[in-house]
């Protein structure tokens, strides 16, 4: 079953590859609980199906980053990306698209957390297994308030200023 607007972000973690170490926080993937991460807080999330794949790396991870500012100027306090890829290649990624410190890049190994939001896709006809669907989200202290999930293979919805009008 698909999250929808007004459900409580399910139970589960993602992993996010940590480049400083810090009290609570070693060197390397970490694991976090996402009902701790989202607790009290305004948390801008979107999901993608891979790290390096052309729309995500040109046009969706870069919308956000060029549009963190006014998403924060808003009330949002966190924006993560999430996509079914290890915390390696994520950290490698942020990296990548100069998102260090913008844009907290979650891994979601297994699609275990996309599963459990019922926005998980079959992307095996590329050779890729399971995925995450594109989608963004709006989710205030766990609770989901905005929400656009895109049909395959669009990019419309789910954009940053999307999400940044609906604020």
């Amino acid at each position: 079953m698909t999250i929808k607007i007004g459900d409580k972000l399910p139970e589960g973690t993602l992993a996010e590859f940590i480049e400083t170490e810090t009290e609570g926080c070693s060197l390397g993937p970490n694991t976090f609980n996402v009902q701790d991460l989202v607790k009290g807080k305004k948390i801008a999330i979107f999901g993608l199906p891979g790290a390096y794949t052309p729309t995500c790396s040109a046009q969706h991870v870069p919308g956000y980053v060029k549009h963190a500012e006014e998403l924060k100027a808003k009330g949002v306090d966190e924006i993560w990306c999430i996509s079914v890829n290890d915390a390696f290649v994520m950290g490698a990624w942020g990296r990548d698209q100069k998102a260090t410190g913008i844009v907290r890049f979650m891994a979601d190994g297994n699609a275990s957390y996309s599963k459990a939001l019922g926005l998980d896709a079959d992307f095996s006809k590329f050779g890729m297994g399971t995925r995450s669907q594109r989608y963004s989200l709006l989710a205030e202290d766990g609770v989901v308030t905005q929400l656009n999930i895109e049909q395959g293979g669009k990019f419309e919805v789910s954009n940053a200023e999307t999400l940044l009008g609906q604020l």
